[in-house]
């Protein structure tokens, strides 16, 4: 089974039991205007500096289950970092309690107690036992550590030899060997190259699966999206919204877009609007429909129209379970389609030979962009909906079929096609 479908396969794992819960805390930092920079300042000022309360959290509740991955979002400044650092009892909140049920361990600042002339071993030991781990333990993890950070040739090297990648790898490899029942994340699911962040999430899921709790603060809405059971979207120090990850993320990216909230049944867009998205139909035979059947060929024709002639455009769209996984997200870029230039209005249709989907609801988005996908024109949220029935397959679990082929072989199998 691929990492994603691990990820996602069990639905919600978490039951009642509270693992972390946060009552009405509120945190505050004191922001000085003015400091006294000299004796006659210091004495004109009554040896006061001026300063405001800055509310880096105000009045946040919130209730972590036992086996439930959340994630926290917001914009910087927003005080998700605050509020998991609150959690980990790294500061104290100025009002409200916070309540951990479960062991726990924090990867906030990977590798805060390391010292640079000390080599990678001596660091494992002096990290792990910061952390909470007795000498037995640690002696008894060691080769794990070192092998999950990947690091064997220079863990006896001084780790001020070590560059900024091979530091965190270390780091992380102990917090994360810690064993924890509860585990809190602040950006750092990105640490070290690619094989390594696999290796990472390979992890992360395994802690999953053990029905471990995980706290997730990020600015990647991705892992949020497919890695998590609950999201929470922290403004300016305030629990904004709450709930799946999706409706959350979506009103979070509409909101810090300058969208705002749609009305009802209006679908969400952003973008600079030179060209748009007008609607979607999905075809089968050429006719409109909204019900398709795996197997067969469908067509997503998207409607567009322009306010002025557009160069290199580049058209995709995203296929996603209905609240659940994106299952594929094309563009006419990728496979060499794209037109030089649009005006007016026009149609793209995609076209899918034998649909993969499994039985179940899907929405399809839209995007418009520039040829280097970093400037939008028009990005269309749910522009379409539709259900796959079953057709040429009747798997039931996961998301697509593979078309497998079966072939069971033995002395003493007999094959219901013979009898």
């Amino acid at each position: 089974m691929s990492l994603l479908a691990r990820l996602t396969a069990s639905g919600d794992p978490a039951g009642d039991e509270i693992a972390l819960s946060v009552d009405d805390v509120s945190k505050t930092f004191r922001v000085h205007q003015e400091r006294a920079n000299s004796l006659k300042q210091f004495v004109a000022t009554g040896g006061r500096n001026r300063y405001e309360e800055f509310y880096a959290l105000r009045d946040v509740s919130l209730r972590v289950r036992v086996g439930e991955a959340l994630g926290i979002i917001g914009h910087n400044g927003s005080g998700k970092s605050t509020l998991l650092k609150c959690m980990a009892q790294i500061l104290r909140p100025n009002a409200g309690s916070i309540t951990v049920n479960k062991r726990m361990a924090a990867l906030l600042e990977l590798g805060a107690g390391f010292h640079p002339e000390l080599s990678g071993r001596d660091n494992v030991f002096l990290n792990a036992a910061i952390l909470g781990m007795a000498r037995r333990e640690i002696e008894a993890r060691f080769d794990e550590i070192v092998e999950f950070s990947g690091l064997e040739q220079f863990i006896d090297s001084p780790v001020k030899t070590y560059s900024s990648g091979m530091y965190v790898r270390l780091a992380f490899a102990v917090a994360i060997n810690v064993d924890p029942e509860l585990l809190l994340i602040d950006e750092i699911l990105a640490v070290g190259d690619v094989t390594f962040q696999q290796r990472c999430m390979e992890k992360f899921v395994d802690l999953r699966n053990q029905n471990r709790t995980l706290v997730l603060v990020t600015h990647d809405t991705g892992n949020v999206r497919h890695f998590c059971d609950r999201a929470i979207w922290i403004d300016h120090g305030r629990v904004r919204a709450e709930g799946k990850p999706g409706d959350v993320i979506d009103e979070y990216t509409e909101t810090m877009l300058g969208t705002g909230r749609r009305a009802e049944g209006e679908p969400a867009r952003r973008g600079s609007g030179e060209i748009w998205v007008d609607r979607v139909e999905i075809l089968v035979d050429g006719e409109p429909v909204d019900r398709v059947r795996n197997g067969s060929t469908v067509t997503f024709r998207l409607h567009f129209d322009t306010s002025k002639p557009i160069e290199g455009p580049v058209f995709a769209l995203r296929l996603q379970t209905l609240g659940g996984p994106m299952v594929t997200a094309p563009s006419s870029r990728d496979n060499g389609a794209m037109p030089a230039m649009v005006t007016g209005r026009g149609t793209v249709d995609v076209v899918v030979d034998d649909l993969p989907l499994l039985a179940g609801p899907h929405v399809v988005h839209t995007e418009v962009t520039g040829w280097g996908r970093m400037h939008t024109y028009d990005h269309l949220q749910e522009a379409a909906r539709f259900d796959v029935l079953a057709g040429t397959t009747d798997e039931t679990s996961g998301v697509v079929t593979l078309r497998p082929r079966w072939d069971v072989a033995g002395d003493s199998v007999v094959d219901l096609r013979d009898l």
